[in-house]
This record gives C-alpha cells, structure tokens and sequence, in this order.
C-alpha cells in the first residue's frame, strides 16, 4: 500500500527548467517513481535534446520541448501540443528560474521586471493552461512551485529575487485556495544551499562562503540535488492528496534556527 501511495506510473510530469541542475534532479526523481516526463527548455534545443539523452540513458521515458514560460501564447500552445503528443498533464513543477545578484540601489527596471517576468509570472503564465485543463477534466492534479529560503529571507543583492519568491509562496497559497475544491493540489518546495554546477566554484576549502554555508547549516553540509526527489515525489503522488498550500524547506535545517545551529558546539 505505501509503494502504490508514491507510485507515479501512468502520470504525466511536466517540469520547467528541467534540463539542468536541480530541476534535473526533481525530473529524475519523478521519473524513477513512473512517471513520463516531459521536460521544458529555453535556452536551446541543443540543451533540450542534450538532457533527454541523460534521462533516456537512466532508463526514464522523456520529452522534450522548447518555449519560454513568460509568453503566454507559447505556454497555451506548447500545453496544447504535450497533450496532444504525450497525454493530459497530471504534475506540473514550476522549476524555471533566474537570478541577478544586483543591489536593489544599482538594478535597473528592466533587470528588476525580467527576475519578476520569469520567477513569478511565469508560474501564472504556465499553470493557468495546466490547471484549466485539469479542471475541465474533473480528474484533478499536482502543481509543485519551486520557491526558496528567499521566500521567507531576505539577504543582501538578491531584492528581486527574493521579491519574487515570496510572491511565488504567496501565490502557491492562493492558487491551492482556488482550486482544492477541483481536487488539484497546489505547493511549494524551497531548496537550501546545493551543490550544483553553479556552485562549485566557492564549495572548495577556504572559501569564506562554502564555511560559512556549511557552518550555518545544522546538517552540516551542502544539500545533494537528490536530497530533493523525496519532497518532490510525495508532493506529485497521492500520499500527499489532503496536503495543500504548504511550503516544505529542504534546506538541512537553516530555517529552523537562529544564532549557532545544532552541530556547533
């Protein structure tokens, strides 16, 4: 019983951003637990057909399409095509991001509405045609909205950022209000600090930030992008079918804590 509570064969998961890092990750984890993937790209269909390799290769079946989450045209018609092509999206995870480290004192406008456009309206501008879908069917959904420590937190160069991610929290609890009563399940996952290829450059010995993460972290290290396929797996299935409007920190602990952390002595 608990093996077929987290089983996601049969379902269709659609993830954005999905074709590196820690979307990546979450698309291998839900992967593994059945689902077929379809997976969202921007940048290039190189890099689309570059990650589909990498998950065919771990026995997952995969699809790849190319279209930017912000334009409302594209995400309708690209909704369209994967259910015509692959079948009715059963998971959507809003995992397409993007970040600029500028002070709030020296962002420009059109930085500040770009990091807005894409972590924030972009969740809209992709889950309305999703979950319209969902709700016409009558057979319900999952929507995962990837927020962030920034969701709660604040920190130096990161306005926008973090701007939009308490926006996203704020939009998952309003999107779960809506639409629980059509049976579709609405949260959030807000990552830690993990160890991806965009921080490999300051997790070396010495660096004042790598110390600093790892000694505010009660865990006591930098996360695993595995560390997030559990969160994302029970949050897709239905073991979580009477769980809504939450936001689960996979973060070692850092939420939970002020001033030294529990591995400190």
């Amino acid at each position: 019983m608990s093996t077929e509570l987290f089983s996601l064969k049969g379902k269709v998961a659609l993830v954005t951003g999905a074709t590196h890092g820690l979307g990546m990750a979450m698309a291998m984890g839900l992967g593994k637990a059945g689902a077929t993937l379809v997976i969202n790209g921007h940048s290039s269909q190189e890099k689309v057909d570059a990650a589909l390799a990498d998950y065919r290769a771990a026995g997952i079946t995969a699809h790849g399409y190319l279209f930017d989450v912000t334009d409302e045209q594209q995400t309708e018609a690209a909704v369209a095509k994967i259910e015509s092509e692959v079948g009715p999206i059963d998971v959507l995870v809003n995992n397409a991001g993007i970040i600029r480290r500028t002070p709030l004192l020296e962002m420009e406008l059109a930085e500040w509405e770009q990091v807005i456009k894409t972590d924030l309206t972009g969740v809209f501008t992709m889950t309305k045609p999703v979950v319209a879908r969902m709700v016409e069917r009558g057979t319900g959904g999952k929507v995962i909205n990837i927020c962030s420590m920034m969701s709660e937190l604040g920190r130096s160069s990161v306005g926008a950022y973090a701007a939009a991610k308490g926006g996203l929290k704020m939009l998952t609890r309003n999107m779960a209000t809506e639409w629980a009563k059509h049976n579709v399940q609405v949260n959030g996952i807000g990552p830690g600090y993990f160890a991806t290829s965009q921080t490999e450059p300051i997790r070396v010995d010495g660096n004042p930030m790598n110390e600093f993460i790892i000694s505010r972290t009660p865990a006591g290290r930098w996360g695993d992008p595995d560390d997030l396929q559990g969160a994302t797996v029970f949050l897709a299935s239905n073991a979580s079918n009477f769980v809504t409007g939450q936001i689960v920190y996979v973060d070692g602990g850092i939420l939970a804590t002020i001033g030294r952390p529990a591995n400190e002595q």
